[in-house]
């Protein structure tokens, strides 16, 4: 439990007051019940191993983190506005397509739930729903020339990717804290499969959308860190808000990385379609959003 932080007073039944640290961790939370002690259900309200540096309950008796819950927002506008600008890919690849968007609408659903209750299976939920998004964006996206030696089609790749994630899963039961990091480990190897890619193409259009990924990228994982590792100093100035800040930042990163790799995939398994990075609405415009569009063949990058 960190220093200087309010405790609140919680009524439990039986009529015991008590008062409960805000940043007390949640498996020394007991349930007061006629005198007789007894851990709390893994639903419950401040049953995660993890909280975050924003004070619990400060904007509303029900949502535990209320900044961290209501940014959430940004991953279910992930979905449409992906379906919506790369509706030729989506045409093409829509299995990949639309599990992926689903993915993104399960990481917002379980991320508001986990924050508005900080509950363990919230925590699980929204941690294993970036794992197995993790897992989707391998079997559907890595192309085959970063297989593995011993791997020799997309159907083994397929299975050796599910028994990895299944065993993350299950230590995620042991360990949930250590998800997190896992998370970081595994996009941090994306990002080096992007750097090969980059190498193959000359395209500056490519290459600048992956700048801009990386940019929002290392503002959302910065924003992350100094929330989980510097809280002390943010709670001192009053500004407890970067998780929330993460959320909508590496959702912005998302609306780069999503095209990106749909472009090279298509490379690789749409050869009837020169791929090209457009913007949304117009090259123009200061503000303005990559999707893929798909040409008849004339020259490759």
């Amino acid at each position: 439990m960190q220093e200087g932080r309010q405790s609140r007073f919680h009524l439990f039944p039986g009529g015991v007051q008590c008062a409960i640290p805000l940043r007390e961790q949640p498996h020394q939370l007991l349930s007061l019940g006629r005198g007789s002690p007894k851990m709390p259900s893994i639903f419950a309200y401040l049953t995660s191993e993890v909280d975050w540096c924003e004070g619990n309950f400060e904007h509303s008796e029900v949502i535990a983190e209320y900044y961290n819950t209501i940014s959430n927002v940004s991953f279910f506008l992930l979905f449409p506005i992906l379906l919506y600008l790369n509706h030729q890919y989506v045409q093409q690849r829509p299995l990949s397509a639309y599990s992926l968007s689903i993915m993104f609408l399960l990481i917002g659903i379980f991320s508001t739930y986990y924050h508005l209750t900080l509950s363990y299976v919230g925590q699980l939920l929204d941690e294993l729903s970036i794992l197995w998004t993790f897992a989707l964006t391998y079997t559907f996206w890595i192309p085959k020339c970063y297989f593995p030696g011993f791997i020799k089609d997309r159907t083994q790749f397929v299975c050796l990717v599910g028994i990895a994630t299944v065993v993350c899963t299950l230590m995620s039961f042991i360990k949930p804290a250590f998800n997190a990091y896992l998370l970081n480990s595994i996009s941090l190897h994306l990002l080096y499969l992007t750097c090969q890619e980059l190498k193959k193409c000359s395209n500056p259009r490519v290459h600048r959308i992956a700048a801009f990924m990386v940019m929002w990228w290392a503002l959302a994982i910065s924003c992350w860190l100094s929330d989980k590792w510097f809280c002390g100093f943010w709670q001192r100035i009053n500004f407890c808000y970067l998780h929330s800040f993460w959320h909508v930042l590496i959702s912005i990163a998302l609306l780069y990385c999503c095209p990106l790799f749909i472009y090279f995939d298509s490379r690789y398994e749409i050869p009837a379609f020169e791929p090209e990075l457009e913007y949304w609405p117009s090259d123009s415009w200061p503000i303005a959003l990559p999707y893929l569009a798909l040409r008849t063949p004339d020259k490759r990058c």
